[in-house]
């Protein structure tokens, strides 16, 4: 059974830093489009970040530009997200997601979803 599991969440006060992993099992994930989206209280859920199987291509939603830098490890079947200068605005859960192409991942035709992981961003 294909898995993503997410872990690295917890609280943070602004101005500090976070990295999430997400974890996949179960196949290989290797070629896949590998992202991030978020979902605050409230909110509908959003794209964060996403990165290709070879890693050539990055894509950041602007609220994230600058500060959140994703990264993979295929022979880890392994994408991480490094979150500095955070801010209260970035509380939410994370979720990690697969997809065949940037704009699949960013619209949100993904394949795969992990089950999140909560980032608590104090001021």
């Amino acid at each position: 059974q294909e898995q993503l599991i997410e872990s690295g969440g917890g609280l943070v006060q602004a101005g500090g830093s976070l990295r999430l992993s997400c974890a996949a099992s179960g196949r290989t994930f290797s070629t896949y489009t590998l992202g991030w989206f978020r979902q605050a209280p409230g909110k509908e859920r959003e794209f964060v970040a996403a990165i290709t199987w070879r890693s050539i291509t990055t894509n950041y939603a602007d609220s994230v530009k600058g500060r959140f830098t994703i990264s993979r490890d295929n022979a880890k079947n392994t994408v991480y997200l490094q979150m500095n200068s955070l801010k209260p605005e970035d509380t939410a859960v994370y979720y990690c997601a697969a997809a065949f192409g940037i704009a699949a991942m960013i619209s949100s035709r993904t394949n795969y979803w992990g089950q999140g992981t909560q980032v608590t961003v104090s001021s």
